[in-house]
């Protein structure tokens, strides 16, 4: 009777673990390789401070993230069909697309959780140091990004367009481009180092403050969630100390009570 006893509890705590597993709710992220956000370490692992973050805040919420690498100008379109569930990948919220329509118009964003500026990087030795320097010259940005409309504010210029941010920093590199538009987080980590030692941000030439905030569907729950989730990590040390790791201590948001 006891062996009996002792193997239906066996089989009942494998029905509940079965149970559990199949009700495990998955999470899709829409993200494109830039470095410190999202990337690929030397073992082969997706890392990044975006990437940890994601994965405290629905971890907490109970969700399996997934990640879905995306092409950044069809984030919208991703993001409408279902895809994905979110776009979380340095996504700049105060900032309009190249239609004139406000990002905020098309999602709902979270949290500002971090600063960012978009930046001019050039060749060492290409002679730019100001705008008018850029008159007739070839730009690189990452087709609808926030790069994008910032390359194309700067008068004469002829605009190029590429899939990635990293592309735009490999068509100066190769002589395509003479001059990219990229997220301030991205130069820092590639420009002066390896592959990128000529390379150099005109700090000169650097947009206004932008925000980064994730982009959900319009009248998604997620977002209030999730905003709650970064309260929590904020106040437990875990923002902070990822973005010690990642090294955007100095740019990455801990105190949201002005954007309630």
């Amino acid at each position: 009777m006891k062996k009996f006893l002792a193997l239906m509890l066996a089989v009942l705590m494998l029905a509940l673990c079965f149970a559990g597993c199949a009700q495990q709710k998955t999470i899709v992220v829409g993200y494109t390789i830039y470095e410190p956000m999202n990337y690929v370490d030397d073992s082969g692992k997706l890392v990044g401070f975006d990437t940890e973050l994601a994965e405290a805040v629905f971890g907490n919420l109970g969700y399996k993230v997934v990640f879905k690498e995306i092409e950044w100008k069809n984030k919208y379109t991703e993001l409408d069909s279902g895809a994905i569930d979110c776009i979380w990948n340095g996504f700049t919220c105060n900032a309009a697309d190249d239609d004139g329509i406000q990002r905020s118009e098309k999602v709902d964003f979270s949290y500002n959780y971090m600063e960012n500026l978009q930046v001019v990087v050039v060749k060492d030795d290409s002679g730019i140091a100001a705008a008018a320097d850029l008159n007739g010259k070839i730009a690189d940005a990452e087709i609808g990004s926030a790069g994008e409309s910032y390359a194309k504010s700067f008068e004469g210029i002829v605009f190029k367009g590429a899939t990635k941010q990293t592309d735009c920093l490999f068509a100066v590199k190769s002589g395509t481009a003479d001059f990219a538009v990229v997220d301030n987080q991205l130069a820092k980590s590639y420009c002066g180092k390896g592959d990128y030692a000529n390379l150099k941000i005109v700090e000169a030439l650097s947009s206004d403050v932008e925000y980064y905030a994730i982009g959900f569907k319009k009248g998604s729950e997620l977002t209030a969630n999730v905003n709650a989730q970064l309260e929590a990590l904020a106040k437990d040390g875990t923002i902070k100390a990822l973005a010690e790791k990642y090294g955007v201590a100095n740019t990455a948001i801990t105190d949201y009570s002005s954007q309630k």
